[in-house]
């Protein structure tokens, strides 16, 4: 391999899920990058920023000069044997910088001279992510969506993964989709999500399939907002409604809001874990407070508050129950029926979970 070979077989790269190094700074990296990338880089944060202040004075040889000797003896020594030891163990990889200039080809030739051949990214990193976001738009001309609906608690998302044809934007989005559905791990950057995206679409469409199955999100997932055009396309397809038993939709929700989240909080906060957990649900239920309304939201209060002082007294988690019950009732169902009158006509069928199963299979 030529020492500055380069690639722009990007849809290889998506379905190969080719390890890649980002030798851009730190800064650069936290704000978006690609799936199976490493931050490796060529200049820390501190050095990147004195090489831009270099160029700005007096121009690009005087910076590539500082750049040199900032990142030299053992520094260099450093970060090339960084580069050595993720090709080590993945000897496919790539690399990029931000538009596939002076750093990639500094890193590259610093490989070479250690004997190891590696290809960088055509045009960096500005050109692949130009082409993940072509691809969510393009992909609207390759497959058809189905949408999955349904109350809150309904066990949408549990169906979903039993769907081989599906994409699952609330796990991309790192969030449950509703008003108490944040986690404790941030969301990704904007960036970050609409490039997992774009790699889903690609490998799914890739195996041929012609209809994709979502859950009905809208237009946000948390702060995550879905691209514009790709939106518009999921908000004309058909919906599928999932009806679940108001018994079952109290069990599965009291699972993810108090069993699930609780063990999270457990894992993440040890000892202050459940008085954590208490604040952020009344952060939670403040964010909903006007569309509740002030009565209901001061029960919704008082219901959560006595089952929270059960469970510290007892440990006895049982009296949560009805605080999710009277969430269903008073805040997810009223706003679902209002949302659902709007959506009425693009309603193709209705069912269980095994009915909704048996229907997917006749399409897909």
């Amino acid at each position: 391999m030529n020492s500055l070979a380069q690639s722009d077989d990007f849809k290889s790269i998506v379905l190969n899920q080719t390890p890649l190094i980002d030798v851009r700074a730190a800064i650069e990296f936290e704000k978006g990058a690609f799936i199976n990338s490493v931050n490796l880089p060529l200049m820390d944060n501190r050095e990147r920023h004195l090489v831009g202040i270099e160029y700005k004075k007096r121009g690009s040889e005087s910076a590539t000069k500082l750049g040199y000797k900032l990142v030299s003896g053992d520094i260099k020594e450093r970060r090339v044997q960084a580069w050595l030891e993720f090709i080590k163990t993945h000897p496919d990889a790539m690399l990029y910088c931000f538009r596939g200039g002076q750093r990639s080809k500094i890193s590259q030739k610093w490989l070479k001279d250690r004997g190891e051949d590696i290809a960088r990214l055509k045009g960096g990193y500005k050109a692949f992510r130009t082409y993940l976001l072509d691809s969510i738009d393009n992909s609207i001309e390759s497959f058809s969506p189905i949408i999955l609906g349904g109350r809150t608690g309904s066990g949408k998302t549990i169906l979903l993964k039993k769907i081989d044809n599906s994409i699952d934007l609330e796990a991309l989005a790192n969030h449950r989709g509703s008003s108490f559905g944040r986690k404790i791990t941030p969301q990704p950057t904007q960036i970050n999500f609409e490039n997992a995206l774009s790699y889903k679409l690609i490998q799914k469409i890739d195996t041929g399939v012609k209809k994709l199955v979502f859950e009905d999100e809208g237009k946000y997932v948390g702060k995550i907002y879905i691209p514009k055009k790709f939106a518009s396309y999921l908000s004309k397809a058909p919906l599928l409604i999932l009806q679940t038993p108001t018994s079952k939709r109290v069990e599965i929700t009291f699972n993810e809001y108090i069993t699930s989240a609780q063990k999270s909080y457990l894992g993440a906060f040890k000892d202050e874990y459940l008085k954590i957990w208490h604040d952020d649900i009344h952060d939670a239920m403040k964010r909903i407070a006007r569309r509740l309304g002030m009565q209901r939201y001061e029960k919704a209060c008082s219901i959560f508050d006595a089952a929270y002082n059960e469970q510290k007294k007892s440990s006895n988690t049982d009296l949560y129950r009805e605080w999710v019950t009277y969430l269903l009732q008073e805040y997810y169902d009223p706003m679902y029926d209002y949302q659902i009158k709007s959506n009425a006509k693009q309603i193709v069928f209705q069912g269980d979970e095994e009915e909704i199963m048996e229907y997917l299979q006749s399409l897909i």
